[in-house]
């Protein structure tokens, strides 16, 4: 079959199945949507095992650095205007200055981690400093894990369906 049908088949395919995982066994701990979000990002990263790596690493540091945004802005307030302008230009600062160190170096995946997770955090809640599964640092970044590995998964299954 052509390229693109096992693409389209293994996507959806597997799609199918990180929905049923993250609404059915792992419902609490990912999010479908982040883990669409890392799964693309894995493809656009160049779908090999550099896109593996990178996209693992950046998008969890995005994450975290969305996550001690979170934490300043409650720690520091400086007024209801400044404080989460202020919180999220220095972590975003960092974010981008981070990427003088080889495994921060993807910029946009880095981005999408940390708005994944200030999304996260502005509509569903939880404590970015708790150490458990309410903490959205730690349900996106289980959720990049999981998009980045489906990622692979339907790259390695496109290519066993593929005539091309």
């Amino acid at each position: 079959m052509s390229g693109l049908v096992a693409l389209a088949l293994s996507i959806g395919g597997l799609g199918g199945v990180a929905t049923w995982l993250s609404f059915g066994p792992l419902a609490g701990m990912v999010t479908i949507w982040a883990i669409f979000i890392a799964w693309g990002s894995y493809f656009h990263n160049g779908a090999d095992t550099a896109a593996l790596k990178n996209n693992i690493t950046c998008g969890i540091f995005g994450s975290v650095m969305a996550g001690i945004a979170f934490i300043l802005m409650g720690a520091v307030p400086l007024g209801d205007v400044l404080t989460a302008p202020v919180w999220v230009g220095v972590t975003v600062f960092v974010l981008v200055y981070g990427s003088k160190v080889s495994c921060f170096a993807v910029i946009p995946t880095a981005v999408y981690g940390f708005a994944a997770t200030a999304a996260y955090a502005i509509h569903v809640g939880g404590s970015t400093s708790a150490m458990d599964l309410s903490n959205p640092v730690a349900v996106i970044s289980l959720s990049i894990i999981v998009g980045t590995l489906f990622g692979l998964a339907s790259a390695k299954l496109s290519a066993m369906l593929s005539s091309d």
